[in-house]
């Protein structure tokens, strides 16, 4: 067991020399006590061997995307049954109430990213997401696995990765809100896995300052490495948990745990099931859900080809119509395979050159390069589909669960961003205001067909239109309204 700091730089030194790395230490004698301790850290952190490996294949070689020959769209489960299929959605339905109610499911959310884009300086998930009680992106999710509860009469583990750059804030965040409610023990948060960046001409990895190295994420695929490292697999399977529902954090209405979702997985017998949306316009920014050698893939929109991403049938619908929007539900067991093979773990790195400010070793100077010097490595989750066996994709319906918060609000009296804070809120209204109407609740709307009210409806009250109780709602929504359920 290393003990002590000299130990552990003797045994760091070791190990970057056998891959080539060992400039990472050479100003290791003129750090303080507490730098050293922290570059030791991150070294410590990172797998070295595969980061060799990872040199050779992606630095100096060049891996080119190539497009499979022969691609096929996806098939997948509609959001609304045919009439043939409405005696199976009901036992999927009933299979996925079963596996919740016995506790055989768990919540896993990617939670890594900062709110910058949003202009806001702290974790995403503190984001205040919703349209009148501006809950925050993790409230949104804590309440809907409260419903989930109270619902099903069982505990749900809520397993969130968040990164380097934001787990203590997102660890005091939680502690500061009571955990929404929820039993500090049932929630664990662990950080994503870093990459080095490398020099692209040179194959070193580069340093941010003496005393650190110039780390990045290792891609939203790193997701699935990390439930492995942080010991998140092996507390799922002490609690007897066998599938793992995995969102993002920056959908307020993702259904968290959704039992129709998990049934049509479990009955397919799936390793890895995903949800898609029929794309709006032929190059929207999703992937693509492909066949390929028999086996799902996703093909990125930009990867594509025209003639592919324009083609429609003859309905007039896109032939390549289902787009992805990361959310999947995954066997506990195939998580295991993709991190315990002899091969390291499953997932291929993906290439990515930019532009990293790094310190100059030899003048001691920070460089500000002009031009992409770098390559930084990534994984991508949905690049376990290819390796399943079997896997479905099941559509969903934008309004009833896809209002992203992505990009910043644009100033007043210009058009809304896509996936913004301003259109989240609008769906989010729309969706409320789409159960109320069907519950026979009058709702306002302007010339344009738009509400003109703001509603909300807290995922304790309704995760479905069916949990609201039409005796207790208004019979009619007053233009400029707003309404808390």
């Amino acid at each position: 067991m290393i003990e002590t700091t000299s130990e552990q730089h003797i045994q760091a030194l070791e190990t970057l020399k056998a891959v080539g790395q060992e400039h990472i230490l050479a100003g290791y004698d003129r750090l303080k006590p507490a730098e050293q301790e922290s570059l030791l850290a991150e070294i410590a952190s990172v797998d070295w061997a595969e980061v060799a490996r990872l040199v050779k294949t992606h630095v100096e070689s060049k891996p080119k995307f190539k497009l499979p020959e022969n691609i096929e769209p996806a098939p997948w489960y509609p959001n609304v049954p045919s009439a043939e299929l409405e005696q199976f959605y009901r036992t999927a339905f009933e299979a996925g109430c079963a596996m919740v109610r016995d506790g055989k499911v768990c919540a896993f959310t990617v939670a890594g990213g900062q709110g910058t884009r949003l202009g806001w300086d702290a974790p995403k998930g503190t984001f205040p997401a919703t349209p009148i009680r501006k809950v925050p992106l993790f409230g949104c999710l804590a309440e809907y696995i409260r419903a989930i509860e109270m619902r099903f009469g069982v505990v749900i583990r809520w397993y969130i990765m968040t990164s380097p750059a934001n787990d203590a804030d997102t660890r005091a965040y939680f502690e500061d809100q009571n955990y929404f409610g929820l039993d500090p023990d049932q929630v664990m948060i662990f950080p994503q896995g870093m990459m080095p960046a490398i020099g692209m001409s040179t194959g070193k990895v580069l340093m941010a300052s003496p005393s650190s190295v110039a780390l990045s994420p290792n891609g939203h695929g790193g997701s699935l490495k990390a439930l492995e490292t942080s010991g998140a697999l092996d507390d799922m399977a002490r609690h007897g948990i066998e599938h793992i529902s995995y969102t993002q954090i920056d959908n307020p209405i993702v259904r968290v745990i959704d039992p129709l979702f998990l049934g049509l997985h479990a009955i397919s017998g799936s390793q890895m099931s995903s949800k898609m949306l029929p794309k709006a316009y032929p190059k929207e920014k999703l992937g693509n859900f492909c066949v390929v050698d028999g086996r799902v893939t996703i093909i990125e929109y930009s990867d594509l080809p025209d003639e592919l991403a324009y083609e429609t049938v003859e309905s007039g619908d896109l032939r390549f119509r289902a787009g992805s929007i990361a959310i999947h539900t995954i066997r506990r067991d195939f998580v295991e395979l993709l991190n315990r093979s002899a091969q390291g773990f499953a997932l291929p790195y993906h290439r990515a050159e930019k532009k990293v400010p790094y310190l100059d070793l030899k003048s001691g100077k920070q460089v500000e390069p002009d031009k992409p010097n770098a390559v930084k490595l990534e994984t991508f989750v949905f690049d376990a589909l290819p390796l399943c066996s079997t896997s479905i994709v099941y559509e969903t319906e934008r309004i009833d669960e896809f209002a992203p918060i992505k990009n910043a609000d644009t100033p007043a009296g210009e058009e809304p961003a896509n996936d913004s804070p301003q259109t989240s809120r609008t769906i989010q209204s729309e969706r409320a205001a789409r159960w109320l109407s069907e519950l026979g609740v009058q709702v306002p709307r302007q010339a344009d067909g738009s509400i003109d009210a703001t509603l909300e409806i807290s995922q304790i009250t309704a995760i479905y239109k069916e949990d609201l109780d039409g005796s207790k709602l208004p019979g009619r929504i007053e233009p400029g309204q707003e309404v808390l359920l």
